[in-house]
């Protein structure tokens, strides 16, 4: 593994006890410059990542609570008088920031989800006909509460499959639990290093790009897509977008283990996150499409 990136890993576990393989993952959609969707019940340490996150990379960080009378002013920013110039400027909202955190998207009106899945797409945001550009690096975590809860309007399938990835966190063993209960993780985030500066980060997601991609490895990447499409298990089959995020945090999964190269098992190892709020609630499916498309290289 690269040394500066396990060193980040390292950081973060001592704020997320047990949790090494979600780290990874959010690394991984970091670095293949995506966007992520957390799902899980609340208190399970989904801002407490996010925000570890920004601080041991250095990067800018804003979090907007979702709430059902959040508008999409509040998130994008809006043009205010000023009376003494007679002319209007712009305020930026919280959406301008190199991580965003948005918490418990689930819970605002679809304007308001529709307005920052626009900003995650086009990496821009337009008030009154002017663009403006959004920070870079520009990576928005969102977190989701399970829709049977009260309060929460689901997203539907089009706008999930805007998230490169899906993650749970999931309960905590019971070492790393006992180790929260007796305060020993890291909840000043502050005192972690900055291990990768922007410039740095920048230069992983180039390399990243660069990790060889073999024609037999994106071949077993087509089968599992074309799998999905076959199937009548899958109500919601994979779209080329999919495919294409597929092979772009298999890169990345490949790169963070030390390769450059992809194999099969890295594949394997983001199929899930990458695939399974695309294909729908189904939480097996993926294992499934995994199980019945064999490896054969």
């Amino acid at each position: 593994m690269n040394s500066t990136i396990e060193r980040v890993i390292d950081d973060l576990s001592t704020v997320i006890f047990g949790k090494q393989q979600q780290i990874k993952l959010a690394l991984a959609c970091l670095f293949s410059q995506g966007h992520l969707l957390i799902e899980d019940l609340p208190g399970m340490g989904k801002t407490t990542l996010s925000h570890a996150l920004a601080a041991v990379l250095g990067l800018s960080y804003q979090r907007i609570q979702f709430t059902s009378d959040l508008l999409p002013s509040d998130i994008l920013g809006t043009n205010i008088f000023d009376a003494k110039e007679h002319t209007f400027s712009f305020h930026q909202g919280p959406v301008f920031s190199q991580v965003v955190l948005a918490d418990e998207i689930n819970r605002a009106g679809p304007k308001t989800q529709s307005a920052l899945l626009e900003a995650m797409e086009e990496k821009q945001v337009t008030v009154d006909s002017v663009k403006h550009a959004l920070p870079s690096p520009f990576f928005v975590i969102a977190t989701q509460n399970p829709v049977n809860q009260s309060g929460t309007y689901p997203l539907p399938e089009s706008q999930l499959d805007r998230f490169f990835m899906r993650i749970s966190l999931g309960f905590p063993d019971k070492q790393a639990e006992k180790n929260l209960i007796l305060g020993l993780n890291n909840r000043n985030y502050d005192d972690l290093p900055v291990r990768i500066t922007t410039e740095q980060l920048s230069i992983i997601q180039t390399e990243i790009t660069q990790v060889t991609l073999s024609n037999a490895v994106v071949d077993y990447i087509l089968e599992l897509v074309a799998f999905t499409r076959q199937d009548k298990h899958f109500v919601n089959p994979l779209s080329p977008r999919a495919s294409i995020a597929l092979s772009r945090a298999a890169k990345a999964w490949a790169y963070i283990e030390g390769r450059n190269f992809v194999l099969p098992e890295d594949v394997q190892a983001v199929f899930a996150s990458v695939t399974d709020h695309r294909l729908g609630l189904n939480k097996d499916d993926s294992a499934y499409a995994l199980k019945h498309v064999p490896v054969s290289l």
